[in-house]
């Protein structure tokens, strides 16, 4: 169902984009030109207009029904959730945290001289 309604959506969005670029502003824009025809200039700008006005109620529309969407399927679960259920599980340590202890993580020291990589003379 949220993939039809997204569909809908970017469908939508291009007629939006289409009918917003065709109307007539004071520059021309790309409804320029044209007189005559079926539909004289008042005509065509208030259809256009209509229909501006339909395209985008209907696309706030399916923008709001997909947030409710979204919000539904993501009810009880955060980020950090998913995020944690791809990790493989560890043990907790004997204080309870999930990180090793600070020796560990450092090279061992011996004697007086700092840790330094051998060298490749």
């Amino acid at each position: 169902m949220e993939n039809v309604i997204l569909v809908v959506h970017l469908i939508l969005a291009i007629c939006l984009i289409g009918v917003v670029l065709l109307q007539r502003s004071e520059g021309g824009g790309l409804g320029m030109g044209g007189g005559g025809g079926v539909m004289t200039g008042r005509q065509a700008a208030t259809a256009l207009g209509k229909l501006t006005w339909a395209f985008a109620i209907a696309f706030l529309a399916t923008s709001i029904t997909l947030t409710i969407i979204a919000a539904q399927n993501s009810a009880g679960s955060s980020v950090l959730d998913r995020v944690g259920a791809g990790t493989t599980e560890e043990a907790p340590a004997a204080d309870g945290s999930l990180l090793p202890p600070a020796d560990a993580l450092l090279p061992p020291v011996t004697g007086d001289a700092p840790a330094l990589p051998p060298r490749t003379d």
